[in-house]
């Protein structure tokens, strides 16, 4: 039963999900015996589990039987199996006379199944009883609970996997996130772009195939991940991609485009990266580097020693600096009626022109900046078409 269920299970995903035009599951002996009408039938899965999974359990239950044998597990193993024979009969009828075929997978799965029932009539526990109920129905509650919850378990996980390749199809989750991307509707620049860079392939911003603009705060951790994102795919993107770090401390003390107050120290650290345009980089690398500490006064009074830039927090060009970048937050129409404008948190991106708010995984960065790239190139967007 365990084997026979397997197969089915293995057959399902190779029949349903090939990964290439070479590696299609064809198992058609004839017209009617056909596997590939059963894994393609609105059956084969129930709430996206593969019934050969319920059927690889029940299996595996009559092994946990013999191996371990108990008057209680048999019992409820014996119940198990009256309806597992109730419902492979009634799949067998359901293939022959709906689907019009029958899989031999399938076929494996109910000889065996109903043999495993004629055991246990004939040499099971209880076969001298007398009466339907005391025969056939007295089976372990406790050992019922725990089968059913952990056939839950590996069913929940059967469907997310399911769930993953049918988005491996389709280009996965990937791909819907490039096809939303471009649904965006469009924005416009800011009207001031920093010049503070953390990925920089030309000097005209615009020149690049990728050009982002990323409202960011030197103490978001939100910020520090998609930092540690950007150093990745700087690297494979490298001579293709534009960043401009866009000064958006969320600390009331500097910013008053939104009303949050949510990191202290988040304006001097701004001040600090900003003082010296051609330390920057190095000191922006160093504070998402020591994220816990650049929270502390010490820290950042000890990187502004280290740099030179001690004076930072009271030059009045470097705040005048800081303060147009923050402003330009206030330039977009609200996305939330929460808040004023649509720049009200950090990280928020302008990616070519549309506005992604909060941060992605690399691979769904990554996607795309692939399919930005493509369209500079070719002038089409290929992962679009991977989906409808």
């Amino acid at each position: 039963m365990v084997v026979a269920s397997w197969l089915t299970i293995r057959h399902f995903f190779a029949a349903n999900y090939p990964e290439s035009i070479w590696e299609g599951s064809f198992c058609d002996i004839s017209a009617f015996f056909n596997c590939d009408s059963s894994a393609y039938s609105g059956i084969a899965a129930v709430g996206g589990v593969p019934i050969g999974v319920f059927g690889a359990l029940l299996g595996g239950l009559v092994v946990l039987g013999a191996l371990f044998p108990s008057a209680a597990l048999e019992r409820t193993n014996k119940t198990l199996s009256l309806v597992n024979g109730i419902g492979v009969v009634v799949l067998f009828l359901y293939s022959v006379f709906a689907l019009g075929s029958l899989c031999l997978l399938c076929t494996g799965f109910y000889l065996f199944s109903l043999l495993s029932l004629f055991l246990f009539w004939r040499y099971g526990v209880d076969s001298d009883a007398r009466g339907f109920t005391a025969r056939w129905l007295r089976p372990s509650v406790g050992i019922l609970v725990a089968f059913a919850l952990f056939s839950a378990t590996q069913a929940w996980a059967a469907e997310r996997y399911h769930e993953a390749r049918r988005d491996a199809q389709s280009g996965g989750v990937a791909a819907r996130v490039v096809n939303q991307y471009f649904g965006l509707p469009e924005v416009p620049w800011p009207s001031t772009i920093s010049s503070y860079r953390t990925a920089s392939a030309t000097d005209d911003f615009h020149a690049a195939p990728v050009r982002i603009v990323e409202f960011a705060d030197p103490l978001c951790s939100d910020c520090q991940y998609l930092h540690e994102q950007m150093s990745r795919l700087k690297e494979e993107f490298a001579g293709q991609l534009n960043v401009a770090f866009q000064f958006f401390p969320l600390e009331a003390k500097c910013n008053d485009v939104v009303d949050k107050d949510k990191h202290p120290g988040a304006c001097e650290l701004s001040y600090i990266a900003a003082h010296d345009p051609s330390q920057f980089s190095a000191i922006i690398d160093e504070v998402f580097a020591n994220f816990e500490a650049a929270k502390t006064p010490e820290w950042r009074a000890d990187l502004a020693r280290r740099y030179g830039v001690e004076d930072a927090t009271s030059d009045s060009a470097t705040i005048a600096e800081v303060a147009r970048q923050i402003a330009t937050g206030a330039e977009y129409e609200k996305t939330s009626d929460e808040y004023a404008h649509g720049v009200r948190s950090t990280p928020t991106m302008i990616i070519n022109n549309r506005m992604v708010i909060g941060t992605f995984p690399y691979e769904q960065l990554r996607a795309i900046f692939q399919a930005l790239v493509d369209e500079a190139e070719t002038g089409g967007r290929f992962m679009e078409n991977w989906e409808e």
